[in-house]
């Protein structure tokens, strides 16, 4: 048998991370590859030749030659999912789907896939597989007992292009023991953090060590659902580090109790744990209670924070606008927080309400769901209706609050904030390797020189703030600043601006792309591109504008193009 396993390509948004790639990390296409399907191909039986293709880093084949074809998809990708499993369906192969959304949503799967595979797939994708083979597949196979994460194979990891991202994710539990409200994440995988034994994640390390990975993001939902498994873990990792010359660099996701715990933040910086990412979501105290976010209240969450930084780990953290507590006073103790904390990478999402969830239950009975995607809440789109506010004044005050923050005087006074609470020997020596300062450095200047005598006197500023030892750090943390300005002013501050040019024949390419690279000069325009010719024959078209694919938009009558050409660099919207 053999298997073409697709992970979809993703729309722009904070959660790509194309603006962070595109700017600091040159030679890289995408952050993290799909675990998940190389976990897949790990459980397939051993005689099945098995393909992975992740179109945020390459093309799909046009005419694969594989007898079935899985596209995985969390709810951001389901437009591309489904144009995918129709495409391929309506060619005749077997498809099947899964991932995060089918697992929510199985029931939207049923006219355009064969099978769908939905819920964790250690114990069901064999099944699934072994009724493949017998001709007796079905059309649904659900996870709805435990499975032990002990069970899990190591993924197959020779099946990535894994140079192509910048880190590589690994998975050490799957759960999380909080009640928040509109988490998706213990309806799917339960409140009781499940965890793989310590040799497990010995052995993926192995792997990766072998493929030459050092950047390695444990991607649980909550690294520390279960405190005495994670230290156990974290002892193992840092005998294991020692091994080995300290070979990785971790990143994880946690929950803000981290702080209270002074032997945990200890392991994990001792394991080389150099971030966390924490949902903070609100400063409100009335808004945590009511999303049921009560590990947040248990004390001042700058007093966290600050506890975290000195423990040598930095922190990127999620915010939330629109709980029914929020009104347009909210904005402003969202950026006094953020600034006060230090937070660089302050990811500010509306709030969304995931199907299943208690949130979803509870404003669907009362009547304040909107109709339509809501799955990106990083682009101005949700599908609550506020209580507090009005919908224009949530977004208008989104806008606004980016743009406070994301200003050089923001990113200024957030780096001096967090400056005073690190530690000599903590994150301020982040940067050990010379050719990663040299890196930073030059997209720094890039990024400053065009920006006047303003923004070099924040700069300046800033930098006089730290310690010798720290200015790696204030160099890194300017450059993930400009990064989220690129992004914010694309998407968020100056709206899309959408030119719109349209190309019927190959011919005019030249002259077209002289047009289009003239409007984007223009750093906050974008364009869309609709493309009425052989789409195939324009791919030097495509090639000239790369450098400015996160703002071009292509907009092409079928899907049968976009699997010709390397077109993972841009968004494509199929046209009806």
């Amino acid at each position: 048998m053999r298997l073409l396993l697709i992970n979809p390509r993703a729309p722009e948004s904070f959660w790509s991370f194309r603006w962070a790639v595109d700017r600091v990390l040159p030679g890289k296409r995408a952050v993290n590859p799909p675990l998940g399907l190389a976990t897949l191909a790990a459980l397939c039986p051993k005689n099945w030749e098995v393909e992975i293709v992740d179109e945020n880093v390459e093309p799909i084949p046009a005419a694969p030659k594989a007898d079935l074809i899985g596209v995985c998809g969390m709810g951001v990708q389901f437009p591309r999912q489904r144009e995918l499993l129709t495409h391929f369906r309506d060619r005749g192969y077997y498809v099947v789907a899964g991932g995060s959304y089918a697992s929510l949503c199985p029931e939207v799967y049923e006219q355009i896939a064969d099978s769908v595979v939905a819920g964790e797939a250690e114990y069901i994708w064999p099944e699934f597989c072994r009724d493949f083979e017998a001709g007796a597949a079905k059309p649904l196979y659900k996870e709805c007992g435990e499975v032990s994460l002990h069970d899990s194979p190591t993924p197959r990891f020779d099946l990535l292009k894994l140079k192509r991202y910048s880190m590589v994710s690994l998975q050490f539990s799957r759960g999380c023991p909080f009640r928040c409200e509109f988490c998706d994440i213990i309806i799917m995988f339960g409140r009781k953090p499940r965890t793989k034994a310590i040799e497990q994640v010995c052995a993926e390390l192995d792997a990766l060590r072998a493929h030459g990975v050092n950047n390695v993001f444990f991607v649980d939902d909550n690294f520390i659902g279960n405190k005495p498994l994670a230290k156990e873990l974290l002892r193992a990792l840092i005998d294991y580090q020692r091994e080995h010359n300290f070979k990785f660099r971790f990143g994880t996701e946690a929950s803000l109790n981290l702080a209270q715990d002074d032997e945990l933040m200890q392991l994990l910086h001792k394991a080389n744990f150099q971030w966390v990412f924490i949902g903070i979501e609100s400063p409100d105290e009335e808004s945590l209670k009511e999303t049921l976010k009560l590990q947040n209240t248990r004390e001042d969450m700058q007093v966290s924070l600050h506890r975290i930084y000195q423990n040598g780990i930095d922190v990127f953290a999620g915010f939330i606008i629109g709980f029914d507590n929020d009104t347009t006073a909210t904005f402003r103790k969202q950026h006094d927080f953020i600034v006060e904390s230090g937070i660089q990478v302050a990811m500010v999402g509306l709030l969304t309400a995931l199907p299943r969830t208690p949130l979803y239950k509870r404003l669907e009975a009362d009547g304040r769901l909107l109709d339509g995607d809501a799955t990106d809440n990083t682009r101005l789109y949700t599908n609550v209706v506020p209580k507090g506010m009005t919908m224009e004044q949530m977004r208008e005050g989104y806008r606004e609050l980016y743009a406070q923050l994301l200003s050089d005087r923001g990113i200024s006074d957030r780096i001096r904030a967090k400056l005073r609470h690190l530690v000599p020997s903590g994150i301020g020596t982040g940067y050990k390797r010379g050719r990663e300062l040299i890196m930073a450095a030059r997209i720094l200047v890039r990024g400053i020189w065009p920006g006047g005598i303003r923004r070099w006197w924040h700069f300046t500023r800033t930098l006089a703030a730290a310690r010798v030892r720290q200015i790696p750090f204030v160099l890194a943390e300017w450059v993930a600043g400009l990064s989220m300005r690129s992004y914010a002013d694309r998407y968020l501050l100056h709206g899309e601006s959408p030119a719109l040019f349209t190309l019927r024949n190959a011919i005019d390419a030249p002259a077209l792309a002289r047009e289009v690279r003239r409007v984007l000069r223009d750093k906050s325009a974008t364009i869309t591109l609709r493309i009425e010719c052989d789409a195939r024959k324009v791919e030097r078209l495509l090639k000239r504008l790369s450098r400015y694919s996160d703002r071009v938009r292509l907009s092409l009558s079928e899907a049968v193009p976009t699997l010709n050409v390397d077109w993972s660099r841009f968004e494509v919207v199929v046209e009806k």
